[in-house]
């Protein structure tokens, strides 16, 4: 009774994958018929992907004019310079260059639905991995003791009648972006599930034959809103058949982590089940040797980005309106690259904003050249736009939101103009 109880105040649920075997077939022909499941309908819809590790910003939106960074990166830089050996990269705006595996961006970003936001990052100058992701997905960088995540305090915030499915992140467990009050579920594969309660260790799973049985066995006195919206989108997603979901405009995913878990959110938005905030992430930025420069872990991790990314833009269709997607990471690199061929952790990194709403086709923030003089710590890209700057411009504008000081506490600074 205990464990039922704890289950039941928790706020959301993790449904992860376990090889659970077939499940029935109603939402994926109410999917590729177009049906709206009532009472839900077409929301603004908020994608977020966390790119764990920290990502290289100045590889992956390269200021190739700059002969700072030239200097400081024999081995890995690049260029976009017409007749220079290493002139792979793909010219933006005559100073920053798109890194080649990242080709697919071009095309998203000369029709101004992608924008680029560079030297962004925490104001909290903290490398620990650990600390520099719970900051930014708190979204408080200097207080350790926020209970809630920003996204988790964005759903607080759209003030209207809520889906079971308002948030979702396509994760194995439920990320710190999500963890409060508002309910929430985590779903790693839409195909098996099995229940969890989040942040439950390992081993203190619930067990039932099926979700229908767990149901039963649970006192309705017990039951307040947020289990019973919990248990209905279980219930919601045992009626669909995923593993017959086409994309549309014949577009392939990449089969990799990233791929699967979009690919998943563009089956729930087409679903048209009340999804409004959604999470998924990307892992293995953390390049401190051997990162490679047109070849490599890195380009493996861009194209994999980029690629995944665009599928589930060319994906969306006519839903394209109601969808922005945004990136982050929790800090970016050094300058300079380390004696085995990396990079060590550092401070400002860059983002990627995809939407019809964005300011797009810009390289957004102030980056000043790379002289030492103009390095944090005499060693990293200056972080000059702080995080929640971007974070809340996107979230209010998409999202519709107005109350920044709820959203992120302390914070009063201003917004870039990233959002149209």
């Amino acid at each position: 009774m205990s464990t039922r109880r704890a289950f039941l105040r928790s706020g959301g649920l993790a449904l992860f994958g376990i090889g659970v075997g077939g499940v029935p077939t109603f939402l994926a022909r109410a999917a590729e018929s177009g049906k709206i499941i009532a009472p839900y309908k077409k929301n603004k819809i908020l994608v977020c992907i966390f790119q764990r590790g920290a990502m290289d910003g100045l590889m992956a939106v390269t200021p190739f004019t700059d002969e700072y960074l030239k200097a400081a990166r024999p081995t890995l830089f690049m260029t976009a310079a017409k007749g220079d050996n290493n002139g792979q990269l793909i010219d933006l705006d005559g100073r920053f260059g798109l890194h080649p595996s990242m080709a697919s961006f071009e095309p998203l970003f000369r029709d101004k639905r992608l924008a680029i936001v560079h030297g962004i990052g925490s104001p909290n100058n903290t490398r620990s991995h650990f600390d520099a992701q719970d900051y930014m997905e708190s979204g408080t960088p200097f207080n350790k003791g926020t209970s809630s995540g920003w996204l988790n305090r964005a759903v607080g915030l759209l003030g209207h009648e809520a889906s079971p499915f308002r948030a979702v992140s396509l994760t194995s467990s439920m990320p710190r972006s999500f963890y409060g009050e508002n309910p929430s579920v985590s779903i790693s594969n839409l195909q098996d599930f099995a229940i969890q309660m989040r942040g439950n260790p390992v081993g203190t799973n619930l067990a039932a034959k099926s979700f229908e049985d767990l149901y039963d066995q649970t006192s309705s006195s017990l039951l307040n809103k947020t289990g019973k919206e919990s248990f209905d989108a279980i219930k919601l997603l045992q009626k669909t058949d995923v593993r017959n979901y086409k994309p549309a405009n014949n577009v392939v995913y990449p089969t990799s982590a990233l791929g699967n878990s979009l690919k998943q959110i563009a089956q729930l938005i087409k679903m048209d089940v009340g999804l409004e905030v959604a999470f998924a992430e990307s892992g293995g930025w953390d390049t401190h040797f051997n990162q490679g420069a047109v070849t490599g872990v890195f380009s493996r991790h861009v194209l994999d980005l980029s690629t995944s990314m665009t599928a589930f833009w060319n994906d969306l269709e006519a839903y394209q309106d109601e969808v922005t997607v945004m990136t982050m990471t929790e800090f970016g690199r050094t300058v300079k690259q380390n004696g085995t061929g990396g990079t060590d952790h550092g401070r400002g990194s860059c983002n990627f904003i995809l939407g019809n709403k964005v300011s797009g086709g810009q390289v957004h923030g102030n980056m000043q050249p790379l002289a030492p003089e103009n390095l944090e710590d005499g060693r990293d890209l200056a972080v000059t736009t702080d995080f929640r700057a971007v974070f809340s411009e996107v979230a209010d504008k998409h999202l519709a939101l107005n109350n920044d000081t709820l959203l992120f506490p302390d914070w009063k600074g201003q917004k870039i103009g990233v959002m149209s």
